[in-house]
């Protein structure tokens, strides 16, 4: 797994071993972005269940701003410092080691709003996918936003997040990427 565009092109990046958390591939990740920059002018990343913390690494190396990781497992949070301190954006990466649906409190009182929100549960987890409408009913998406959600190609998720509207779902062996916008 590596940064694939960007500053920080080609750093390889680490992941935590066993099955706790699924990186998204280099070739899902560089799709993703293609669709949904592939460069940036500034802005703010959200990544919920970070895993390693690959998706706001690549999006701060394509351009943006400031990204907030939220990620429960102590271990994996640990990856991601790793990851970020290798890629040398601390200052730019706020790792919340807590559930992700603490996310939606944790950012109303943050006075910003997030350009981008990746959302990737555990697949079997299928009710995490509401804290995307969470976010939007508080208000928390700019007007532009998009929102990224990975999921089992198996599960169908809804057609909106409120106004964010379904606007794309790509399929990639076993996993799906959907992509809302307004």
């Amino acid at each position: 797994m590596r940064i694939i565009a960007g500053d920080r092109k080609g750093l390889q990046l680490k992941s935590l071993k066993g099955n706790d958390t699924r990186p998204t591939s280099d070739k899902v990740k560089e799709s993703v972005f293609n669709r949904i920059g592939p460069f940036f002018n500034g802005g703010i990343a959200v990544e919920l269940f970070g895993g390693s913390g690959a998706l706001s690494l690549e999006a701060l190396s394509r351009g943006i701003d400031e990204a907030f990781i939220f990620e429960k497992n102590r271990a994996a949070c640990e990856v991601i410092r790793e990851n970020v301190a290798k890629c040398h954006y601390e200052q730019q990466v706020h790792i919340q080691q807590t559930d992700a649906r603490n996310a939606v409190k944790f950012l109303s009182g943050k006075g910003k709003l997030v350009d981008y929100l990746f959302v990737d549960p555990p697949y079997a987890e299928v009710a995490f996918y509401e804290i995307a409408q969470a976010m939007v009913d508080e208000a928390l998406l700019a007007k532009h936003a998009v929102i990224i959600c990975e999921h089992a190609k198996e599960t169908e998720l809804v057609a909106a997040f409120g106004p964010f509207q379904l606007q794309k779902c790509n399929v990639y062996g076993n996993i799906a990427i959907s992509i809302y916008e307004k």
